[in-house]
């Protein structure tokens, strides 16, 4: 079912930041995939001043039974003070796609 499925977003400073958010994701299981985009251009408010900068974007691919642990560990090793965390279920997905992701986050899987 892909009500069970989420897309995770968050966005940091750097290329560099992002790859490494994204490889300890992996490694722990978190996500079955994550998607990196960017540069984007933000505008935002930041302790009162309006902001512009450069990121980019981290999409995962997770189950809701992994997003309590996933939101944990992104605040844990993100390096902004609040990281943007949004968790989208997917509605609808190819059954394929949808068993392969849950698959590959399955619990005999964690270290």
């Amino acid at each position: 079912m892909a009500a069970d499925c989420y897309l995770v977003y968050t966005t940091t400073a750097s290329k560099g930041d992002a790859e490494k958010v994204a490889r300890i994701i992996a490694q722990k299981r978190l996500s079955a995939c994550t998607q990196i985009e960017g540069p984007i251009s933000s505008i935002y408010w930041w302790q009162g001043e309006l902001e512009k900068d450069r990121e980019w974007k981290c999409t995962f691919k997770t189950t809701k039974q992994k997003y309590a642990e996933l939101e944990q560990e992104i605040k844990k090793i993100h390096p902004y003070d609040i990281p943007e965390i949004i968790a989208i279920p997917i509605e609808k997905g190819s059954f394929e796609y949808v068993e392969w992701l849950k698959s590959e986050l399955k619990e005999n899987f964690e270290s």
